[in-house]
């Protein structure tokens, strides 16, 4: 609103001037100086710094809405588009499989998908049917789900490391018909057997033993091999906008949820990342991350499928064998994801991570506070962080290596890409509103909720949620940019800076408040790891009965038990303010961490600060005596008691 005054005062005074017959260039000259001296000069340094950035970036959104459009009035899908690029060059390698240092040709590729094709469809599959697929990374799972989008069925990519209960869950909510499983993953499949239904067919890929899998249960291989390799005839009625196959979140916070995603979403996120980060048809792109997730299957394999780049694919990623692969097979791409970049941080230095030919990478959850450090040890030219999930409409991309952040928005023309930062409470995520019932925007430096407006007739702003409704429906807000429309709420926290560049600060729910402030779990967690040599850390907030607010705790790997807890405080005074300074201390062997390398809470927080619940070390830190103490049941009665202070 500032802004506008100034222009409004600035065009008045013009006005005023030519009025009282002022020469055109003394006009102008004042007209200027009054929008200088009135703060003007702010927005034209603004101006200045991002026009380049911006325009850069405007290109890159013009160029996916172009093809988007194109491809929606074509009726094209990712199996087409595939189709295309097998044309121009059948006898590249598309896919490496490290494991075995097997080559898939796009022809290979495009065969092995048409016997998948063609054979479900002949087991009586129809369009909408899904079937779930859950095994190790390895080319053949490109294959699976690519041959069945062929024919319009849609894949459910489950996430390898669930057992039990959490992957009975996702195979049976996503509606599945039957289930593709890995010969390495025979005993999780026949644990959960009985609670799959018996109507669950189930075919097993890879390694066949007679003896460890479900009785039922049908090899896949031999059956695919004697199927038709050739272009099935049966081509589906779908679209750019129907459903191709569901990545899961990443249960964090709960249960997984199946988020849909469509061939538009499919091909928006690799094209974004091949335009925006200037990748070429002959880039060879590493990729360890597991192809059950967005970050692998599609920004990593989505560039070998709609872009023709040859991606090698490694089962599971090795901080010690990351960069020697890297060289051996002359990568200039690499992915990454969560705390992957802190690891190879941590690893002894190697000859290999000088001698690789990577210029680029590209990925999310790189911290602030090892971002140098990563970027020249590695001398690795270009960080292409960006930030978005499966199912969000409002991704956002770092095109210019700015340090720390994970995109940006334009103060010049921010309508253009209509995502906002807006104000909420911090502790219930509650979004603010205004008098008239409107969310209210952040101003720069002010922490703020991420929202996208919604367009279902535009590829960049749709939202297509998850199965579940219900789940849907929590993630859409009304009347927030302006009365009657809808957006997206991303459950994080970001912050802006005057230049428009965002930081991530916080997931829904990590922020927690005490003695009057709001700490970001995000923020500690990273200083915390740096003092300790790159160390998993998990920080949250536990309630303590009778205390307002949570409590900072902090779980720290320390599987040789060397770590000095007064030690670790000495350094904390000179780093953290005392609000932000973990009052707990829990030292465990390892930290638990999702498959896509995130740190997970959840059972950490249920535990809390209860030596009960635990045989981990627990410590409390004692302000009185301004060091850490062990916590045993006796202290933890006392402090449950109010006969401590905190």
């Amino acid at each position: 609103m500032r802004m506008v005054g100034v222009y409004t005062a600035s065009l008045g005074s013009l006005g005023l001037m030519r009025f009282f017959g002022v020469p055109w260039s003394w006009s102008l000259a004042a007209t200027l100086g009054i929008y200088i001296g009135s703060g003007g000069w702010r927005f034209l340094r603004i101006i200045f710094k991002t026009a380049l950035r911006d325009l850069f970036g405007l290109s890159v959104l013009l160029r996916v809405k172009y093809e988007l459009r194109k491809h929606q009035r074509a009726k094209t899908t990712v199996p087409k588009i595939f189709q295309d690029v097998v044309r121009r060059h059948p006898d590249k390698v598309a896919l490496v499989y490290e494991a075995t240092d097997e080559k898939w040709t796009f022809k290979r590729l495009d065969e092995y998908s048409n016997a998948v094709a063609n054979f479900f469809y002949q087991q009586g599959y129809q369009l909408g049917d899904v079937i779930a697929i859950f095994m190790e990374s390895r080319p053949e799972y490109v294959g699976l789900w690519l041959g069945m989008a062929k024919v319009g069925i849609e894949a459910a990519l489950i996430n390898f490391n669930l057992r039990l209960d959490s992957l009975v869950y996702c195979v049976t909510t996503s509606g599945a018909k039957a289930v593709i499983f890995g010969g390495e993953l025979s005993a999780a499949i026949s644990e959960v057997n009985g609670m799959l239904g018996k109507n669950m067919t189930k075919f097993c890929s890879g390694d066949f033993n007679p003896d460890s899998v479900p009785m039922e249960t049908k090899h896949l291989d031999p059956l695919l091999s004697a199927t038709s390799k050739s272009p099935p005839h049966q081509i589906p009625a779908k679209g750019l906008d129907d459903r191709l196959f569901y990545i899961y979140t990443s249960g964090t916070t709960g249960m997984p949820k199946a988020a849909i995603v469509v061939h538009s979403r499919y091909y928006r996120i690799a094209a974004f990342g091949y335009y925006a980060y200037r990748m070429r048809p002959e880039d060879i792109m590493y990729n360890c991350l597991p192809l059950y997730h967005s970050a692998g299957n599609i920004m990593g394999v989505g560039q070998c499928l709609i872009h023709g780049l040859t991606v090698v694919i490694r089962k599971k990623f090795s901080a010690s064998r990351f960069w020697d692969d890297c060289t051996k097979y002359k990568c200039t791409i690499i992915q990454y994801i969560g705390e992957i970049c802190r690891y190879l941080l941590n690893q002894p230095a190697r000859e290999a991570e000088t001698q690789h030919q990577v210029r680029l990478a590209v990925g999310n959850g790189l911290r602030p506070t090892i971002w140098e450090d990563f970027t020249k040890r590695f001398r690795i030219k270009q960080i292409g962080e960006f930030y978005g999930a499966t199912e969000c409409n409002c991704s956002i991309a770092n095109l210019d290596g700015k340090v720390g952040a994970c995109g940006f928005n334009s103060r010049i023309l921010p309508n253009v890409y209509p995502i906002r930062l807006v104000k909420v409470n911090e502790d219930t995520m509650e979004l603010i509103r205004d008098s008239s019932g409107l969310c209210i925007p952040c101003r720069p430096g002010e922490p703020g909720l991420l929202v996208g407006r919604i367009n279902q007739q535009d590829p960049l702003r749709r939202f297509d949620g998850y199965v579940s409704e219900s789940a849907t429906n929590k993630k859409i807000a009304f009347n927030v940019f302006q009365k009657g429309d809808r957006a997206y709420l991303s459950g994080d926290v970001l912050v802006m800076d005057e230049l428009g560049y965002m930081y991530f600060k916080d997931r829904s729910g990590d922020t927690f408040r005490w003695r009057g402030e709001n700490v970001s779990t995000t923020e500690v967690e990273g200083i915390l790891s740096h003092i300790l040599n790159q160390t998993d850390v998990a920080v949250y907030g536990v309630e303590v009965p009778g205390v307002e607010g949570k409590a900072g705790m902090a779980a720290i790997a320390d599987p040789k038990s060397k770590l000095n807890p007064n030690a670790l405080y000495q350094e904390l005074q000179k780093v953290l303010p005392p609000y932000a300074r973990p009052i707990f201390l829990r030292l465990l062997p390892q930290v638990d961490t999702t498959g896509t390398f995130k740190i997970q809470k959840t059972r950490l927080q249920r535990e809390g600060f209860d030596p009960h619940q635990t045989s981990d070390r627990l410590y409390f830190l004692d302000l009185k005596l301004g060091k850490y103490v062990l916590l045993d049941e006796c202290f933890y009665e006392r402090i449950l008691g109010g006969k401590v202070t905190l």
